[in-house]
């Protein structure tokens, strides 16, 4: 898990800390969206991408890690098999918070952490390709020159 930040921690002591957010990982997962206080969501973020790039890894060392934390089998299940593959061409930012106001009983400023569940977009997947596209012309355009100045020597 990441290092724990200083300061006072989520509901109490550190166990309890890595609980919560073990319990709220799970449910992001089984759900795909949960609605929790913007200073859960925060601290929920490196943990639940923690466990999604686990899940993209996919070896039995993996998935043993991940349920050390998340005891349910069908949610790791559903995030070695579903989510993971959904997630394959993405490098990170697994995960959107999006602020919703605050809640009406103790004015807490709440937000909605859901999983990025869509592809990499069609721009970045052509930027990509044309820069790989150029990576590979820069060789090949100084070969071009040397082979020119080779053709004017033998003439």
């Amino acid at each position: 898990m990441p290092t724990p930040t200083k300061g006072p921690r989520l509901g109490g002591g550190p166990a309890h800390e890595r609980l919560m957010l073990a319990n709220l990982s799970a449910q992001l997962f089984e759900h795909k969206r949960i609605t929790t206080t913007v200073t859960k969501a925060k601290r929920l973020r490196p943990v639940a991408e923690r466990f999604i790039t686990f899940a993209k890894r996919g070896d039995l060392s993996a998935r043993r890690r991940v349920l050390r934390s998340i005891q349910d089998k069908l949610v790791v299940r559903e995030l070695f098999e579903e989510i993971a593959p959904a997630m394959a061409q993405r490098e990170g930012g697994y995960t959107r918070i999006t602020k919703i106001g605050n809640r009406n009983g103790d004015n807490a400023p709440m937000a909605v952490i859901e999983l990025v569940m869509e592809p990499v977009s069609p721009k970045q997947a052509v930027v990509n390709e044309a820069s790989n596209a150029t990576k590979a012309a820069a060789p090949a355009e100084e070969k071009a020159p040397a082979a020119e100045a080779a053709e004017t020597e033998s003439e």
